[in-house]
């Protein structure tokens, strides 16, 4: 923000934080944007036994199916996750814990959302306030019956979302 306004400077790069267990070189790099995130990731060390890269941090970052993609404004890590953490647990039936409500900093029933959502039933999941998730993941991380939680309740809010901008067109 100083460069923009003291120095009147566009936007022209960005600190991209490169990270991993098995990552040669871990680094903060000064990048141009428009960079693709492979020569990040070639300059820190290479894939190796990489599995998943993640656009952002563990919590509320997304995986990139691509490395191709250009740093944007928005980029601030790559995460590159080994084979051996990638894989979730068997999705096993909810036992109502109330982890996930614990770990819910907004005060939502994540597991509640989640079943909204899997059964399409968006107008519910609107009275219970799914807009109001912030999509951090703690609610994924924190169940002990590895639901994917954190994916219905994206598919949920991006549905009731998309209904709300519909109605409001409409007036």
């Amino acid at each position: 923000v100083y460069e923009a306004v003291a120095k009147n400077k566009p936007l022209v790069e960005r600190v991209v934080t490169v990270t991993g267990k098995h990552l040669a070189h871990p680094k903060n790099l000064l990048v141009r944007i428009g960079t693709p995130v492979s020569a990040l990731v070639e300059y820190a060390g290479g894939m190796g036994d990489t599995a998943k890269v993640i656009a952002g941090g563990p919590m509320m970052g997304k995986a990139m199916s691509n490395t191709d993609a250009p740093v944007t404004k928005g980029t601030s890590g790559v995460l590159l996750v080994p084979e051996s953490e990638v894989m979730r647990g068997k999705a096993d039936t909810c036992i109502r814990c109330g982890k996930c409500v614990e770990a819910c900093p907004m005060g939502l029933e994540p597991y509640l959302l989640a079943k909204l959502s899997e059964k399409q039933e968006y107008d519910d999941a609107e009275r219970h306030y799914i807009t109001d998730c912030i999509e951090c993941g703690c609610c994924t991380f924190s169940c002990p019956a590895y639901l994917p939680l954190l994916d219905w309740l994206r598919l949920g809010k991006a549905e009731v979302m998309r209904r709300i901008k519909a109605r409001s067109v409409k007036k």
